[in-house]
């Protein structure tokens, strides 16, 4: 019974610790408003995006939910209209799988927003298969969707500046690397479909949104725009919804049970990165935690950064 009990003990001592590293978020505790000052949330309408742009409204900001679903970004929006109070809260379509509907969404925003003080790309996905510009789904959306629509409004966020721009990547940055001879070759980050091979694609795709970061940065430097990447946590959301090996299933379900956090505690570091006074200085930089995280040398290397940068704006045909 002794052996049993200290068993039990010892295991909960450990997911005590367990939790307080890897589930446990601070809380943003900034008092900033946003009232005259225009949002962008991408995957506004679910997880940790709507958690955002609800955390946005409610400090008076008007709030974009660009989104890919009509219905649910709709929805979306009349919730958080309802929950803050604040009427500013519109969808507006977004596929970050079709470069047509990011240069459509840029078009029919800048026609009809005058200010864009913080754009937040946060939507991503984990899911084989390709996007309509013959990108893997998750190059296309996780990282040349974004990288797109942030060129695309720029010049909107110059005009407004200081503005941000916050780009939600992942801890799991740390286990990804890019293969430029298989982007250049098949415009994807990794080939085949399995679920493991989906999950290198998405560390990759992460890494470049943290290499993404670093090289905007150097290109925004003079023009009060700034750039931070980030890891929200381990969160309970949808985003490997599309992840479906039974083993993979049964991983997932006990992260979600064991070590996975809410959408709102997600959403802290994205606040911080969006909100938090006297960061400018720390332009380009990776966030977890609502602190300031050194990455790995590839993460924050200038000529990978610079690589993926050119790679990137001919895949979207900037170039």
């Amino acid at each position: 019974m002794i052996l049993f009990l200290g068993v039990v003990v010892s295991l909960l001592v450990a997911y005590f610790i367990f939790h307080r590293i890897f589930v446990h978020r601070k809380t943003f505790t900034g008092t900033a408003k946003l009232y005259g000052k225009t949002v962008i949330v991408t995957g506004g309408n679910t997880g940790i995006g709507k958690a955002t742009a609800s955390a946005m409204a409610a400090r008076g900001g008007r709030v974009i939910l660009a989104c890919r679903s009509k219905q649910r970004g709709e929805e979306a929006a009349r919730e958080i209209r309802m929950e803050t109070g604040n009427e500013n809260v519109i969808f507006m379509q977004l596929d970050l799988a079709s470069q047509k509907s990011i240069c459509l969404f840029a078009e029919n925003f800048l026609k009809a927003e005058r200010r864009l003080d913080l754009l937040i790309n946060n939507a991503a996905l984990a899911a084989p298969g390709c996007t309509e510009d013959g990108l893997g789904m998750i190059l296309g959306v996780n990282h040349i969707g974004p990288f797109l629509l942030t060129n695309l409004l720029l010049e909107r966020l110059q005009e407004c500046a200081p503005s941000r721009v916050v780009n939600v990547s992942s801890c799991g940055h740390d286990l990804g690397t890019i293969d430029f001879d298989c982007i250049n070759t098949h415009k994807r980050l990794t080939l085949g479909s399995s679920d493991a091979d989906v999950f290198r694609a998405y560390t990759a795709s992460k890494l470049c949104n943290v290499l993404f970061t670093h090289q905007l940065a150097k290109k925004l430097e003079g023009t009060n725009v700034t750039t931070y990447s980030l890891h929200p946590g381990s969160v309970n959301s949808e985003l490997g919804r599309d992840i479906n090996e039974w083993k993979t299933r049964i991983l997932k379900a006990i992260v979600r049970w064991f070590g996975a956090t809410d959408p709102v505690s997600g959403a802290q570091t994205t606040l911080f990165c969006a909100l938090q006074e006297d960061i400018e200085h720390l332009s380009g930089r990776y966030f977890s935690d609502c602190q300031l995280v050194q990455v790995k040398p590839e993460a924050r290397d200038d000529g990978v950064a610079k690589k993926l940068w050119d790679v990137s704006e001919r895949l979207c045909g900037m170039i």
